[in-house]
Formats: C-alpha cells, sequence, structure tokens
C-alpha cells in the first residue's frame, strides 16, 4: 500500500512540473550581468526544436550523470545542476549514438528564465576532461528557472529544454 501511495504522489509531482514548464507567459526583459557575456536572443518559449528531434514526444531517456535527460533524434542531452556558494554550475552533457559518445566540437548556448522572468544567454565551454559543456551561472534568487540548450553540430541543431529550482 506505502509504494501505491509512494506512486501516486510522484505521478502528481511529475504532473505539476510538466504543467507549470508549460503554462508561463515569457517576457522580453532582460538584466545585464557584466560577469558573462550576453547576447540576443529569442524567449525561450520561441525557441522550437531541431527540425531532426522528436518533437511529437521527446523521450525521456535514462540519465547518466543524474541529472535531466531529453533524447532528441541521435542525441542525448543531460543536463546537471550543482549549486555552490556562488551561483549555480550547470554541466550540460551532449552525446551521440546508443554508446553516448561525447561531442567536443559543438556550439552550445544555453537561454536561462529567471523565476522573475528576465533571460540571459550564455555561452557554454566544453571540458575536455570531463566530457561535458559547463558554465557558472551567477545566481543565488530562490525559486523555478527555466533553461533551453541551444547546439549546433557543424550546421546541425539540437535542442533541449530543462528546468530547475533553488
Amino acid at each position: 500500500m506505502s509504494s501505491f501511495k509512494l506512486f501516486a504522489i510522484g505521478s502528481g509531482i511529475v504532473s505539476l512540473l510538466a504543467l507549470s514548464a508549460c503554462g508561463s507567459n515569457p517576457t522580453n526583459s532582460s538584466s545585464p550581468d557584466p560577469t558573462q557575456k550576453a547576447t540576443a536572443t529569442k524567449p525561450v518559449s520561441e525557441i522550437s526544436p531541431s527540425p531532426k528531434a522528436k518533437t511529437e514526444s521527446q523521450v525521456q531517456g535514462k540519465p547518466n550523470q543524474g541529472g535531466q535527460v531529453v533524447e532528441s533524434g541521435a542525441y542525448h542531452l543531460e543536463l546537471v545542476t550543482l549549486p555552490e556558494e556562488n551561483g549555480v554550475h550547470l554541466d550540460f552533457f551532449l552525446q551521440k549514438g546508443d554508446n553516448h559518445e561525447a561531442i567536443p566540437d559543438a556550439k552550445v548556448k544555453a537561454q536561462v528564465k529567471f523565476p522573475d522572468g528576465t533571460q540571459k544567454a550564455l555561452d557554454l565551454e566544453y571540458d575536455a576532461s570531463g566530457k561535458h559543456y559547463a558554465i557558472l551561472l551567477p545566481t543565488k534568487v530562490p525559486g523555478e528557472y527555466q533553461v533551453a540548450i541551444l547546439s549546433d553540430i557543424k550546421g546541425e541543431r539540437v535542442n533541449g529544454r530543462f528546468n530547475f529550482k533553488l
């Protein structure tokens, strides 16, 4: 009986997260931060997935690193968020194929929507030793963050949407 209750509670939480991710209205305001390079981008809600992505039902795969996963065509996208003293460390694993081979030469950007509705675009750098892309998001503001990861792999666009709370 208790496992049924846990299943019901877990299902309810997942449903609420899915509804909250779909029901927000974007704003076009932004808050400049001198520590990060910002670029003009579209609001998170206007970013469309790659044409080759599984748009009808983006299959959620199993996390390799313990993060949120989106399977987009032949690609495995995984975002791991780690709160730190001076912000939130974003680790993004961009991998291809069934063996999840790392892709080191892509251009990866994160479009982050803050709890107050402001947005910031960040360029992620590749960490060869960890075989992933990373950046520190300098914030400690509590609330829900929405993140659209925009990847360009030799001209092919592969995008994923994620969220996390502080």
